[in-house]
This record gives C-alpha cells, structure tokens and sequence, in this order.
C-alpha cells in the first residue's frame, strides 16, 4: 500500500491542516497518510485526526522507541554535538523528535512519500512513487547545491567517504522524499551506528540532525538516490521553495515557467509566525493566500480577514529589539 507521511506535533496544527487539505484536493480522500509525533503534544493535532477517516496518528512505541534510541546512540558518538548544542542553550538533543519520521521505514506503508508538515502538495505523486520500482529513495530539490546544511565540510572524512561527485547528485533535503518500508531493518540500523561509533560522526552536521542523520544512513549504505532535479531537464524541472518569488499562481495551484510544482516548501516561515497569521494578524509572507486557502478550505468562514498595511514576516528588529539582543536581554 502506497501513502503520504509527515511529522507534527500542537505547535504546526494550522501546517498541519494545511497540508492535509492541500493532499485530500490534489490526489483526494481516499489517499491514506500516516502523521507521526513529534513529541507527546498532540492533543489539537489528535482531534483534527480523528475527523479524518484516510488519517492515522501513528501510536507504534515500539517503533517510535527504537527510532529514538538509533538518534540518541548516533548523537552520542558524535565528538562536538553536544558541546554546540550546550552552548546554544540546548540541553539534551538538538531538535530532538524530527528523527521520528523514521518511523516511515517501518509502518504502515510499503512505499511512502515523506512531506514536512510546512509542505503543500501542488501535483499527483504517482510519478514519484514509481520511481521507488528502480530506486531506494526519490527526491526532488536542489539542496545539492548547498552540501553546509547537510554534511560537515570540515571533517577530513567526509571526502573520504564520499568522492566529490557523490556529494553533488545524492544530498537532499529532508522535507520532501519518498522510501520503502523495510529499507532499515535492525540490522542495518546496528551497522551504521557501528560505522558512526567507529569515528565517522564527525561528517554529521549537528544543527540539521534529522537531514544530515538521513543522508547519512541513505548513502553511506550505498543505497540509490534519484532526483528528479538533477534528472529533469531545464526546460521541466520546477523550483519548490517559498523563497523563489517567480512561481504564478492559477486556480489555487502554483507553476514554474508554466510547468506544474509537485510542491511548495515553507521552510524559513515559522509555526509562530503561522499561528499569529491565522489568529488575524496581519503578517505577510510568500504566497500567504494559497497557505490561507488550502488550511481553511474546509472552513472559509474562519479565515482570516486583513484590512490593514501588512507587516513583512522578516522585517528588521526594531531598535529596541537591537538593544535588548545587545545586552542579550532578549
């Protein structure tokens, strides 16, 4: 059975909506999708579930603890994680839980498509899912342009490990890629861990630790990569990124240079900022009407409604805010 996971917990409610009413519009209702908990804060997110009869919140402890023991182990032999992040303020694990969209290699599906919670789908997935019969994983995006986000650049190692050309076609981002059920069975999640303890942590980049974590067990394995953007030619790959300001919107669906987005990646737009939108204030952000459109699709009449100057969602700090940040008051 094919069907559609991501990751959230009460803070993304309204991504969450969102997205789940971007998916039952583009590929319909009866597509199954599987939401995995970021933590034990899912009470909102529970109930919009239970409305939902094609959605799960995945309750496998079981797996969900194991998947929490594999990062914890795999941070643990890491030789500076813990100092960084202790230095940040961060006590314990860094971000600890994104990890859990792991589960996806175990239940339910057999093959699935991962989106993050602050994704909106824009086209069917068939084409992506098909692509999983020649391959172990399917992406599409262009984070191989930035390897600074997903590896650490100065680990002697890295290069090591993986030759120049593997680190420009088989990174990815982590929001947005499709798998099997399976493809990590104890076994396999025991040797990386083994290869990790034995000294090659140091290419993991701590402040991203689900991605670099994923591209790490997807290739040090040597299992497939394909990208569809580095596969596409010019002329019919599509960008999927809020900051790319180019993309036309038409009946609620956005397209690049007239070709289709598969989707749209709010990465950058944070839950509080989301959540103070859709509570009325009147922030702006990019494409922030198709966002409203598809979270209150089913309910038009709590939408929103503006009817003052918009505030730009990266305005400068004010002045004060630069003066407390200074005195790190703030």
């Amino acid at each position: 059975m094919d069907g559609i996971c991501t990751l959230a917990s009460d803070p993304v409610y309204d991504q969450l909506v969102a997205l789940l009413n971007s998916i039952e519009a583009i590929v319909g209702s009866q597509m199954p999708v599987c939401v995995y908990p970021y933590n034990d804060n899912t009470t909102k997110i529970a109930a919009e579930i239970a409305r939902r009869p094609n959605v799960q919140l995945y309750d496998n402890l079981e797996s969900i603890q194991g998947w929490d023991q594999f990062a914890q182990s795999a941070w643990d032999s890491h030789p500076t994680a813990h100092q960084r992040w202790r230095q940040l303020g961060s006590s314990g694990y860094h971000r600890f839980g994104t990890h859990r969209r792991y589960c996806a290699f175990d239940a339910p599906f057999e093959r699935f498509l991962y989106m993050d919670a602050d994704t909106l789908l824009m086209s069917p997935v068939e084409f992506i899912l098909a692509k999983l019969q020649d391959n172990d994983c399917v992406v599409y995006d262009f984070q191989h342009k930035d390897l600074t986000h997903v590896y650490n650049i100065d680990s002697p190692q890295l290069t090591e490990l993986f030759p120049p050309k593997r680190l420009k076609t088989e990174i990815f981002c982590s929001g947005f890629y499709a798998s099997k059920q399976g493809l990590f069975d104890q076994e396999r999640r025991n040797w990386i861990i083994g290869q990790l303890e034995a000294g090659e942590a140091e290419v993991l980049y701590p402040m991203a630790p689900d991605q670099t974590l994923l591209n790490y067990m997807m290739m040090r394995p040597n299992l497939s990569i394909y990208n569809f953007a580095l596969e596409l030619s010019q002329a019919q790959r599509t960008g999927c990124c809020v900051t790319s300001a180019h993309f036309q919107e038409k009946d609620h669906i956005l397209y690049d240079k007239g070709n289709r987005l598969t989707y749209m990646h709010y990465i950058g737009v944070s839950s509080q900022l989301i959540a103070k939108v859709c509570a009325g204030e009147n922030i702006d952000f990019p494409y922030r009407d198709l966002f409203l459109h598809y979270r209150y699709l089913h309910e038009p009449q709590k939408k929103p409604q503006f009817t003052t100057k918009p505030k730009p969602y990266n305005q400068p700090p004010s002045l004060p805010q630069r003066l407390l940040k200074k005195l790190k008051l703030s």
